[in-house]
């Protein structure tokens, strides 16, 4: 039996509910898992709300660390006794331990302690596509990025310096923006008290940015569209704002013929090899100390109503985790 967070019906942090649930064993390509410690995302909000409907009853959760336990017919890149970590579908990750495919499980190197490892694999996989495998960055290039004092934009901020990238950062208070500049964003906006829109295209000189990164959503979505330069990018990744309303395409082309992309990890991470060479890029740069994993709240695995509250609250920075 594990310890396990479900919900049996879609609704705010009071429906999440700690039950204890068979393991079972792992069948063809299915491993299983004995947790360390597991991620908290926004992701997991929109499932428990209904925002993305599941199947009910349900468990929750996307991301963790662990021990490999056993592994089925046809597992080879991990073996029982393996240090591991995930972002993968399906959900399941609030849990002792559990079942669960092996493709998307990743060796953990020695180096990057659980904690770390729970923490960093949803929200760091997405910098590695964001940079990497939506569209061409290169060096001296300028983003903007909605919040950046965050769990994905504190590692946003990171690499992007180590990539020589101008990264402008969005955040909601004064110690926000701080903590951004602190982990490497070159300029920062109050958005509470400053125009965003209006500050960027001051700060490049009326040109606009190369590409924008968003997980707000509906708040900031078309006033990013107007931070873009002629031909740039748009990536939304998220909605914690909520869903952004249907858009008239002829926008775009009256912008500036801009570019629009939703975007979401698990495609990235569907491949095998793909993801697994995702991961060890986001390895090397934890163990190279370009990127470095700042876990600012932990949560008992018993309090993820609590933890669910604060996060929707905004009142997180950095990664946040459950402990088992």
């Amino acid at each position: 039996m594990a310890r396990t967070i479900i919900i049996e019906a879609h609704g705010g942090p009071e429906v999440l509910k700690l039950v204890d649930r068979q393991v079972g064993e792992p069948g063809p390509g299915q491993v299983r898992l004995r947790h360390q410690a597991c991620g908290l995302n926004f992701i997991d909000v929109y499932q428990r709300s209904g925002l993305y409907p599941m199947a009910l009853p349900a468990a929750l959760g996307m991301e963790a660390s662990g021990v490999v336990e056993a592994v089925g017919e046809g597992v080879s890149h991990v073996k029982p006794g393996d240090r591991v970590a995930y972002a993968a579908m399906p959900p399941g990750a609030y849990t002792e331990a559990r079942v669960m495919p092996a493709a998307q499980v990743c060796p953990l190197p020695d180096a990057i302690p659980f904690d770390q490892g729970a923490a960093m694999m949803l929200k760091g996989m997405t910098v590695q596509y964001l940079f990497h495998r939506t569209t061409p960055l290169k060096a001296g290039d300028v983003v903007l990025f909605h919040a950046a004092a965050g769990g994905v934009g504190l590692l946003a901020c990171q690499w992007a310096k180590s990539e020589g990238i101008t990264l402008i950062g969005t955040a909601g208070s004064d110690d926000k923006c701080q903590l951004a500049l602190d982990h490497g964003a070159s300029h920062v906006i109050n958005y509470r008290r400053e125009d965003f829109t209006a500050r960027v295209k001051e700060i490049t000189g009326g040109r606009g940015v190369d590409v924008v990164m968003d997980s707000v959503g509906k708040d900031t979505f078309e006033g990013s569209l107007d931070c873009l330069r002629p031909l740039g990018m748009m990536i939304s990744f998220g909605n914690a704002s909520g869903k952004v309303p249907p858009l008239d395409i002829g926008v775009l082309a009256a912008k500036g013929s801009l570019k629009v992309t939703r975007q979401t990890l698990f495609t990235h991470i569907a491949d095998h090899a793909t993801c697994q060479q995702m991961a060890r890029h986001l390895f090397d740069k934890v163990e190279s100390g370009a990127v470095k994993i700042r876990i600012d709240q932990r949560f008992a695995l018993e309090d993820v109503a609590e933890a669910h509250r604060t996060l929707e609250g905004r009142g997180t920075t950095g990664q946040t985790i459950l402990t088992l």
